[in-house]
């Protein structure tokens, strides 16, 4: 059952305030490295239940007027070309979007960098395509022995050698389609430069998780670490913070281990560091925010689990994620949990038994349960979500809404013209089928309206779903879940 545990509002304005102070503290002048997601933080959405998903932009705009974004991108990953998995789209393309995105947003985007560049042919046909859509391009160098070889770094030949972005507001955020795009990097080389020409400038990084003032092994925080159990992240008690304050703070191991050639670079350029930790660097103060922990702890249990059942299908279907696995048993372990404490799992488990084929369960954000069975009409997804809808409604389950007028069509062109060997409507022709219907049905139209209720819903199927059905949930804002094994006993699946 759905609880509020985070204070959206208090987020927003306390997090605007905190970034408006460190540009005061560094003179007027703040390059803010903003890791994770600007607008689509679903992540943070559901480990924290009333988090939105944009909030990081909304609070952005509270301070459009002093803001400017530079887009990140590693002309190394331009080359390769590196794709983002959860959208299917290379890194250039993203870059693309993100500057559509902030722009309908009406944030300013001054520029995109092209970091490590070393004249990689993409890069330059990415840099000229750019020039051609009016957006300003510069250019980052590799720098041997980064970031350990100070003398270097530290020098006209180093971070001097770089394009210096012109810059014209007091923020200026600094963000990437994905890791790796060198971020840090660009701000570095922002702030070598600017104390080169006589101007003031500070650094600040922005990372939602891990949650500083939470525990280390406080679900939330732990929630983190499942979600980059690829990227092997561990979170850590700071150990600068302990021995500058004798405070607790989380961090993790990356920021913790880059922190002394951080302290060494900013000691050259600046003759001193502001910051005695790395947790001194950030500014987020979501923890600050939660209003009811036993939610957040309940939600970001439930998000390990997902996270467990998310590697283990793709473990299933032949992806080196065995280590993963492995990690996320642990933190199930640690956050006192395990697979069946999934409360749509038992019932789905359930309904397959009894019906002898594969069954889908998912819970509404009132905490009821229905179940869906595959039937020769539709696949268990569409029926689970038809249950779902009837009962969103009012409508009672005896109550057919789908007229065979409209499905026989479908199951006729699927079967006959399109190839498939199944005719059972997946969830999206279920809809579509629903939508036909609620022109001349008052009820089907009645449970259609239901749609937007589902998101936030949890959802478990005993197989593993075709990628139609999978991308039809993640659009519904479902949170879908498998076991790890397949329908049938062939081979290949799409």
């Amino acid at each position: 059952m759905y609880q509020v545990g985070f204070d959206n509002d208090q987020y927003l304005r306390t997090q605007s305030e905190q970034i408006r102070q460190r540009i005061q503290q560094f003179g007027g002048k703040l390059y803010l490295e903003f890791g994770g997601k600007l607008f689509d933080d679903y992540h943070a959405s559901r480990v924290l239940p009333g988090f939105e998903p944009d909030s990081k932009m909304r609070m952005l705009l509270q301070m459009k007027d002093q803001a400017e974004i530079i887009i990140a991108i590693n002309a190394g990953d331009i080359e390769k070309p590196k794709t983002r998995g959860d959208l299917g789209i290379r890194y250039e393309q993203d870059v693309l979007r993100l500057i559509d995105v902030f722009r309908s947003y009406g944030l300013y985007v001054g520029s995109v960098v092209l970091t490590q560049f070393k004249g990689q042919p993409a890069a330059m046909a990415f840099e000229q395509h750019l020039a051609s859509l009016g957006v300003r391009t510069y250019r980052h160098y590799l720098i041997d022995g980064y970031p350990t070889n100070l003398d270097l770094i530290v020098s006209d030949e180093g971070l001097g050698k770089n394009d210096y972005i012109e810059t014209t507001r007091s923020l200026v955020v600094v963000t990437a389609p994905g890791p790796g795009s060198g971020k840090l990097a660009t701000c570095l080389s922002q702030l070598y430069n600017e104390n080169r020409r006589g101007n003031q400038a500070g650094y600040a990084k922005f990372e939602t998780f891990p949650i500083w003032n939470l525990p280390l092994n406080h679900p939330v925080n732990l929630a983190y670490e499942a979600a980059t159990a690829d990227l092997n992240d561990v979170n850590m008690i700071d150990p600068f913070h302990m021995e500058a304050y004798n405070k607790l703070a989380v961090n993790y191991n990356r920021d913790v281990e880059a922190f002394p050639v951080l302290n060494a670079i900013f000691t050259r350029i600046y003759g001193q560091c502001r910051y005695q930790s790395p947790t001194d660097m950030g500014v987020n103060m979501a923890g600050n925010c939660i209003v009811d922990d036993e939610a957040c702890r309940k939600a970001s249990c439930e998000e390990i689990l997902r996270r467990y059942y998310d590697a283990t299908k793709k473990l299933a279907q032949g992806k080196p994620v065995a280590s993963a696995v492995r990690k996320l048993e642990l933190l199930m372990q640690k956050a006192g949990v395990k697979p069946g404490d999934r409360a749509v799992v038992a019932p789905a488990l359930e309904r397959e038994k009894m019906t002898g084929a594969p069954a889908v369960a998912i819970e509404l954000n009132d905490g009821r349960i229905f179940t869906g069975r595959t039937s020769p009409l539709m696949g268990a997804c569409a029926n689970a979500t038809m249950n779902a809808l009837k009962a969103l409604a009012g409508i009672e389950d005896e109550r057919h809404l789908l007229s065979p007028e409209v499905i026989e069509p479908i199951q006729k062109l699927k079967v006959k013209h399109l190839g498939s060997q199944n005719p059972r409507l997946h969830t999206e022709e279920m809809l579509l089928a629903l939508s036909v219907c609620a022109a001349s049905d008052p009820q089907a139209q009645a449970a259609l309206d239901q749609l937007n209720a589902l998101r936030g819903c949890e959802m478990h199927s005993t197989v593993i779903l075709s990628a139609a059905d999978e991308e039809m949930f993640r659009r519904l804002g479902v949170n879908l879940t498998c076991e790890p094994k397949y329908e049938g006993t062939r081979l290949f699946h799409r």
